[in-house]
């Protein structure tokens, strides 16, 4: 109920595959994944092969398909049966493998042949696969996943063989955009992508919460009451695939997609592409076979949003002015019998009045416009001030010092820019990312090892064959022989005998992601909007590096009497940047209460996610003034911190002029930390800082 646009695009994308899927946006408790699993109750049926685990169809069998080749059998051509589209799901947390299918290595290597298992794309060829969350999926499976929507089969190659079966598919994905984004070159390979927000009109919720309350007091009787909406969808789903081979694209189409694309400034074709194969399944699916302005609009509105380009932490989104707007700048406009294109004698410069172009601003023609006058009294008063500024400056020291800024006002940051890679050793496995080395599930092989019982993952063949080779006499004298030759001998099985215990797994090498958690001292202390600025500055850098890198950040601030989780850690660095810049000064400083928030959530992330390494960045100036013993109790919960063997950044917001107490260098003594002085670094070298503790 209120999502028709959602239910538009699982239909446009049903209509015609080729427009390469859904991506489903939306908060949660937003019915996303209900619609996905709907669309199946609707999808036509398929004939299939019954022998053929790739559900090949019987009247175009896939000449590559390695249950092929589908002979026909008797009179009434190749054997075949009817059955419901499937909806396949792939886990988050599945592996390559399971995604591609994978190798029989004990059957390939003992008897020779090539035994291969279909994996999830092999189940989902010619029905649906969903992939919910799918902005947590490991990048390497959603490269995986996305090219084989793209070309319609999947490839296996590994350790010399190579096997490639048909994986044509309805793609779609789900995801929260709170959890983080895709990666932009991700993004722009779904066809089609829906933002889904829960009706805030109270009349529609209503309505909502009836419904699933009926349908859970009665489901069969709740379903049966739509049973017949649900049989005229399906059929008009058919009826509209049947016509699309039929609708036209006429050339004025194709020239008005192609300017309203230039017009949101896409990236590469593949925008202008996918709108062309909507606006011709829309153009099917409203039952007709031209394609008119009206399908080109609904196109453009699926099509486009995750396109156009934007700034890192923009949201995808279409204004729906501009897209009229490039739709109206778009479509020609209809000649008028009354007017004489050339011009004639009443009318020979071709304006409004026969006089040339048309100067309704009552300048002349020619005329340049006013323009803007720097020598401005304001620019005058603004310089004097600057200059008296910097005068008082010279003579008084002290007095150049910003003074507290009002409690709860709120700094801005400046432009962010590039930062450095934060590198971290690698230690151990870590969680599959783009900054860190680490070993992890991809990556280049750097050893091996054994498996445990049935442990998925990739074989190391060479590992492998070294395991099984000294037991060869053994098993192979313990083995069963064959049939006998002509002179009367045995024969015993040719090949290398494997076992199970003899696989041996990939080590790999790759990247990792990080945990960097921001600890900012927002008492009034801090509260100098120069000085909040360009820490924010700083650490919005580091979100824009966070945001590249795939790492998780989070926010802890403290100020007056206590400490606030502003943002738990998360992938979604969009979020974190809104809470940075939203976040005021003013109070107390509680650093302690500030340091122990941090070291707790810490510890939750450490529960959750135990393979990210964290990186703790506490930004204050070390004045802990909330309570008795202020500072001993802070001193305390940095060493609690140092003990944990938490990498950590403390930035030295201090004042350099006048007395300095020194209290965040003594902090980051007992932290162990690297220690930063904000007044003699820029807020790049805050990243830079980050970088060289990172490493060390």
């Amino acid at each position: 109920m209120g999502m028709e646009e959602l239910q538009l695009a699982l239909i446009l994308a049903a209509v015609s595959p080729a427009i390469g899927g859904v991506l489903i946006r939306g908060e949660k408790g937003t019915a996303k994944s209900t619609a996905v699993r709907a669309l199946t109750e609707i999808l036509p049926a398929i004939e299939v092969i019954p022998s053929c685990r790739f559900s090949c169809d019987p009247n175009h069998p896939s000449s590559d398909c390695p249950d092929g080749p589908h002979e026909i059998a008797g009179e009434n051509g190749r054997e075949r049966s009817l059955r419901s589209a499937r909806l396949v799901e792939l886990p988050v947390g599945a592996t390559e493998d399971r995604v591609l299918g994978s190798l029989h290595l004990e059957r390939a290597l003992s008897e020779g042949v090539t035994a291969y298992e279909p994996g999830l794309l092999a189940a989902a060829h010619r029905g649906l696969l969903y992939v919910d969350e799918v902005n947590l999926l490991h990048d390497h499976l959603v490269d995986v996943l996305l090219d084989a929507a793209a070309m319609g089969r999947a490839t296996v190659e590994r350790d010399g063989v190579s096997v490639t079966h048909p994986a044509r598919f309805v793609l779609v994905g789900t995801m929260n955009p709170e959890e983080g984004e895709l990666r932009p070159q991700l993004l722009d390979r779904f066809g089609l992508t829906v933002d889904v927000v829960a009706s805030r009109d109270p009349a529609v919720r209503v309505e909502v919460m009836r419904a699933r309350l009926s349908y859970e007091a009665g489901p069969a009787a709740y379903v049966a009451k739509f049973a017949d909406a649900q049989r005229e969808l399906a059929e008009r789903i058919v009826k509209a695939q049947s016509l699309l081979p039929e609708v036209i694209l006429t050339d004025a189409a194709l020239r008005q997609i192609a300017e309203i694309c230039a017009s949101f400034d896409v990236d590469g074709m593949r925008a202008d592409l996918v709108t062309a194969r909507t606006a011709v399944a829309h153009a099917a699916w409203s039952g007709r076979t031209v394609v008119e302005v009206e399908d080109v609009r609904a196109a453009a509105k699926l099509a486009l949003p995750h396109r156009k380009r934007r700034n890192p932490f923009d949201a995808p989104g279409l204004d729906d002015e501009q897209l009229d707007q490039a739709i109206k700048d778009s479509t020609p406009p209809e000649p008028d019998p009354d007017d004489d294109p050339d011009g004639g004698p009443d009318n020979p410069g071709g304006g409004p009045d026969g006089g040339g172009p048309d100067n309704s601003d009552g300048g002349e023609e020619g005329d340049a416009p006013p323009e803007h006058d720097d020598a401005s009294p304001q620019h005058d008063a603004s310089s004097d001030q600057e200059a008296s500024s910097d005068q008082t400056a010279r003579e008084n020291p002290e007095s150049a010092l910003p003074g507290p800024a009002p409690t709860g006002q709120v700094a801005a940051s400046s432009e962010p820019y590039k930062a450095r890679l934060l590198s971290v050793q690698a230690a151990g496995a870590g969680v599959a990312g783009r900054r860190s080395r680490a070993i992890t599930e991809v990556g280049r092989v750097v050893g091996d090892r054994a498996r445990v019982g049935r442990e998925p993952g990739r074989p190391h063949l060479l590992a492998t064959i070294r395991a099984a080779a000294p037991h060869q006499h053994t098993r192979r004298t313990a083995d069963t022989p064959t049939k006998p030759t002509p002179s009367g001998a045995r024969s015993w099985r040719p090949g290398l005998v494997v076992r199970g215990s003899d696989i041996r797994l990939a080590v790999r090498e790759g990247r990792e992601g990080n945990l960097v958690l921001f600890c900012v001292d927002a008492s009034g202390s801090m509260g100098t909007k120069r000085r909040m600025g360009e820490v924010k500055t700083a650490i919005v850098s580091l979100l824009l590096d966070a945001y590249q890198r795939r790492d998780k950040v989070g926010l802890v601030t403290f100020a007056g009497a206590t400490a606030t989780v502003a943002l738990p850690p998360t992938g979604s660095v969009e979020t974190a940047v809104r809470r940075l810049e939203s976040l005021p000064t003013g109070g107390r400083t509680p650093l302690a209460e500030g340091l122990l928030q941090a070291a707790d959530v810490l510890r939750i992330a450490a529960i959750r996610d135990p393979r990210r390494r964290p990186l703790l960045v506490l930004v204050t100036d070390g004045r802990a003034t909330h309570g008795e013993s202020a500072f001993d109790k802070a001193k305390q919960a940095a060493g609690w911190l140092a003990m944990q063997g938490i990498a950590s950044v403390v930035v030295d917001c201090e004042p350099r002029r006048g007395v300095r107490l020194g209290l965040a260098a003594e902090l980051a003594g007992v932290l162990g930390a690297e220690y930063l002085d904000l007044g003699e670094v820029a807020a790049g070298n805050l990243v830079r800082a980050v970088t060289t503790r990172s490493a060390a």
